[in-house]
């Protein structure tokens, strides 16, 4: 073998190499749809089963409830109107529905709702983690919170291995199951493609 062909065949096997990391790299980066539904959890806080609500028609006792609580179908019952969708509405947007379900009976109705008790936002947390289970909430959460209100990792936690399992209904209705990574050194230097984000009720965070 002359130096001509040896060198083009050490060519061709730094490019092959090359290639080969290089699609390495592009695999182990999250896809562009995991990395939007990890940052898409809203700021307001939406009702869920078990909440419980205050509702207040201004200038009118009988139509205003207290301690009403959002069935485990999402939905709530109030006089006249009967059933009206509570789960996954903010307070203020089912404020919105009652009132304009009220006006076939009441003229100008002004709606107030305020959320009493918040009982339907929970999170699990498993594997390496002090008192792995689930979790029931007041108020939103991010991984790392999460995580350390289950008592942090265990020596044997593989940190930067954890991954967010969540829930995603597609456009044709039917649901599948969603892998986050949740790198623990990205999560907080902020440096990564995905932060700390908040969860999502349901979210299943796994700490191999």
């Amino acid at each position: 073998m002359n130096l001509r062909t040896m060198f083009g065949a050490k060519t061709v096997y730094v490019v092959v190499i090359i290639a080969f990391l290089g699609s390495m790299v592009a695999c182990s980066q999250p896809s562009r749809e995991i990395v939007e539904e990890a940052g898409s959890a809203k700021k307001e806080f939406l009702l869920g089963p078990e909440d419980v609500l205050d509702i207040v028609v201004w200038k009118n006792d009988d139509l205003s409830q207290k301690a009403v609580v959002v069935r485990p179908d999402g939905m709530i019952s109030m006089p006249l109107i009967g059933e009206i969708t509570a789960g996954g509405l903010t307070a203020n947007q089912l404020a919105s529905q009652i009132a304009l379900r009220l006006k076939e009976f009441k003229e100008r109705p002004a709606v107030t709702v305020s959320v009493k008790e918040v009982n339907s936002y929970y999170v699990y947390v498993l594997g390496e983690v002090g008192k792995p289970g689930k979790y029931q909430l007041k108020s939103h959460a991010t991984v790392l919170q999460a995580v350390a209100v289950a008592n942090g990792f265990t020596v044997y936690a593989a940190r930067n291995k954890m991954k967010v399992l969540r829930q995603m209904q597609g456009e044709d209705g039917k649901t599948r199951e969603i892998r986050i990574p949740a790198r623990y050194d990205d999560l907080v230097s902020g440096s990564g493609e995905i932060g700390d984000f908040v969860l999502k009720t349901g979210d299943v965070i796994v700490v191999p």
